[in-house]
């Protein structure tokens, strides 16, 4: 069995879903039962796991993107959406950020929280690695603790490049590599702490084991650097956050 670059997809059809080695065409379901199962308590877990940390890792995704009214922006795997809530105050009335996810629980409790808030966003349900949108449609693309669910990261890395306008801009905020003097508490923290708040608070371990597990198989900074680069992407850059917990990967569409 190898693992080709950059992926977590082997050559016989089987794939990582979290640290289990499955078929491919079950990686989905399985993740899909995930967020059917934590989506109704998604904001309060998220808030609880980083101590409000994920809102300020948030906006600072977001500023990175300079993003300009008028602009049309694609946020991939919205969840809840926090990033649609910050983009289309940037864009205003003039522009438009599409909400879409995977999964139909979260794209209704998204749904649902953005009016809460006050934000009209149209929605659609698509698959990141197979988005049903014309080439070259959006002035930037998204997507925000979602790529490490994906089964191929390449698919989606290369549909994000697809979709954006000629000098677009695509950006990830995901769970990365941390550096040396926070590895260890946080490899405990992960493992001891996190099945125990999804328990208490979500009723649900698994789905917070899987978390901690798909963190770790996720392709640490320089490599995801490289997969840009691999589809299509210049001027990749990447910014760690506190201390390499979490990165934004920022590229650019330039023909």
């Amino acid at each position: 069995m190898t693992e080709t670059a950059g992926n977590t997809d082997f050559a016989d059809g089987t794939t990582h879903f979290g640290y289990q080695t499955v078929p491919e065409h079950e990686k989905q379901r399985k993740v899909r039962d995930v967020f059917d199962s934590v989506a109704r308590k998604y904001d309060i877990m998220n808030d609880a796991m980083s101590g409000g940390l994920h809102r300020v890792w948030k906006r600072f995704a977001v500023a990175q993107l300079h993003l300009r009214p008028g602009e049309r922006v694609l946020d991939l795997a919205s969840g809840t959406g926090d990033l649609i809530r910050l983009m289309s105050r940037e864009v205003g009335s003039k522009g438009f950020v599409l909400h879409t996810d995977i999964n139909a629980a979260m794209l209704e409790v998204g749904r649902d929280h953005l009016l809460d808030q006050g934000v009209v966003a149209p929605t659609a349900q698509c698959n990141a690695e197979s988005l049903p949108f014309a080439d070259r449609s959006f002035d930037a693309v998204t997507i925000a603790f979602g790529l490490r669910n994906v089964t191929h990261k390449d698919r989606a890395l290369a549909e994000m490049r697809r979709v954006l306008k000629v000098g677009g801009r695509a950006l990830v905020l995901e769970f990365s590599r941390p550096n040396a003097l926070l590895k260890g508490p946080y490899d405990w923290y992960s493992f001891n702490v996190l099945p125990k708040l999804g328990a208490s608070i979500a009723g649900d371990a698994e789905s917070y084991q899987y978390l901690a597990e798909s963190i770790r198989m996720h392709p640490p900074q320089e490599e995801l650097k490289t997969m840009f680069e691999t589809a299509g992407f210049r001027r990749v850059e990447y910014f760690n956050l506190t201390g390499g917990i979490v990165a934004v990967h920022r590229g650019y569409r330039m023909g």
